[in-house]
């Protein structure tokens, strides 16, 4: 399977995706944790005189993004091996809105359960980072927490969302 690289702007890790023909099946920081399990060819997008429509698809919604705005689409994508609990986590993260927050806490009261750890397990599992923006998933009292994709890619995703951190 391929793996694509994604240039992000300056200030940012590029992102690799991978796909699996019809959907995103991975969206991650180079360098995070989850680019120890593709050992893949990386094709860059900027050179690609063709790409995957998934891949094409993703680029433009990467594209907004970086421009500052939520993108008014998304990429279809896939997540393997979802258990109801990560659903159910991930679809309430994916309703964050750009330039907005919610805690780990303030998740597991909307699934009625008391682990924020839990919470963060699953949120932590995300393939599809940005599209699903578990970015934007804070710690208690709104503290800036753990990410995958690096502590300062977070910080950097919030201060591209207009947050002020400090």
């Amino acid at each position: 399977m391929d793996v694509f690289r994604y240039q992000t702007p300056e200030g940012f890790d590029n992102m690799l995706m991978s796909a699996d023909g019809e959907a995103l099946t991975g969206l991650w920081f180079e360098g995070s944790h989850d680019e120890n399990k593709h050992s893949s060819n990386v094709v860059e997008t900027r050179r690609a005189t063709s790409l995957p429509p998934i891949i094409h698809d993703t680029c433009r919604w990467l594209d907004v993004y970086f421009l500052g705005r939520q993108p008014d689409f998304t990429p279809a994508y896939c997540m393997c091996d979802l258990t109801p609990f990560r659903k159910a986590v991930l679809d309430i993260v994916g309703e964050i809105p750009f330039g907005q927050t919610m805690t780990y806490g303030e998740i597991s009261k909307r699934l009625k359960i008391n682990s924020a750890q839990a919470v963060g397990g699953a949120v932590g599992w995300n393939p599809v980072c940005l599209i699903v923006p578990c970015h934007r998933v804070m710690g208690a009292k709104g503290k800036i927490t753990g990410y995958g994709g690096g502590l300062h890619n977070k910080i950097a995703l919030l201060k591209h969302e207009g947050l002020c951190l400090i």
